[in-house]
């Protein structure tokens, strides 16, 4: 199996079961602005691996796109260097929540509510795109990442997890449901699927430090239970079970433990199946 087919196959199987979702009282999908706004305030204060690969590739007074946008965390600690900071996210509370901080940097800023690459013609094309967090949404990663890198002058700049997002979940699924989730994809996968399609990214591992980002403890507990699809006169059993692994932010926020990331880097213009398309057909001899 090819790696983006054994990719695709790999997402697919973390869809919850239908009789669980279909007994969810809410939408385990939704994502807490406050805990995005949150990242990206204190993406303000720490220069990562992720903003290093990123502003390196920049010029002073460079575009960047930023890729399933949230709040900003991706785009924000490049906003001293760039001229103007461009946001793509499907969630519109998210795209105000970008566009506020945005604009308290004093970086001219656009909007754009949409999907990518559905909608990646919307957008313009920047000396640097970043992308945090989105590649396990992705279930054509090819197709995500070539349109990522049509749409750079300079450089491609994603960073993910080294491990799917949920499987830190995956205790608390057996827990309460008896269900035994799944451990693939991984950063290794997304790596193998990029160099299978002609990309060739720069790699680096790296420990994010542990952050907060709900203001309200019971927040974060009804988030992790919404996630779980569970009743909220549950929280308590959740708390329970997620105790040890929550903690306070620096602004005293709480959060969650260190989680291990990847930052992946690769030169953007044609991407490489476009090159191959275009090169000429070489001569029999």
């Amino acid at each position: 199996m090819d790696p983006a087919h054994a990719w695709t196959q790999a997402l697919a199987a973390w869809a919850i079961p239908e009789e669980i979702l279909i007994s969810a009282p809410e939408s385990p999908w939704t994502f807490p602005v406050e805990l995005f706004a949150g990242r990206a305030d204190q993406s303000r204060d720490t220069v990562t691996p992720s903003a290093t690969a990123a502003l390196e590739a920049l010029p002073s007074g460079g575009i960047v796109l930023d890729v399933g946008c949230g709040a900003g965390a991706a785009s924000l600690p490049l906003a001293s260097t760039a001229s103007k900071l461009v946001g793509m996210d499907t969630s519109s509370d998210m795209l105000t929540a970008f566009g506020d901080r945005a604009a308290d940097f004093g970086v001219a800023f656009e909007a754009i509510e949409g999907r990518w690459p559905d909608d990646a013609d919307r957008a313009p094309v920047a000396d640097v795109v970043v992308c945090n967090h989105v590649a396990y949404n992705a279930p054509d990663l090819a197709a995500f990442a070539t349109a990522l890198t049509d749409h750079a002058r300079h450089r491609v700049v994603v960073e993910l997890t080294a491990h799917h997002p949920q499987s830190s979940l995956n205790p608390l699924w057996l827990r309460f449901h008896g269900l035994e989730r799944p451990t693939r994809p991984t950063a290794d996968d997304a790596v193998a699927v990029l160099r299978h399609e002609g990309f060739d990214p720069e790699r680096r591992d790296w420990e994010a430090p542990a952050s907060g980002g709900f203001v309200e403890r019971a927040s974060l507990v009804a988030w992790i239970r919404r996630r779980l699809c569970l009743p909220s006169d549950r929280d308590p059993e959740v708390e329970e079970a997620i105790a040890t692994g929550i903690v306070q932010g620096p602004d005293g926020t709480y959060g969650f433990e260190a989680r291990n990331l990847v930052t992946l880097w690769w030169d953007g213009g044609t991407p490489p199946a476009a090159r191959r398309r275009s090169a000429p057909a070489a001569s029999g001899g």
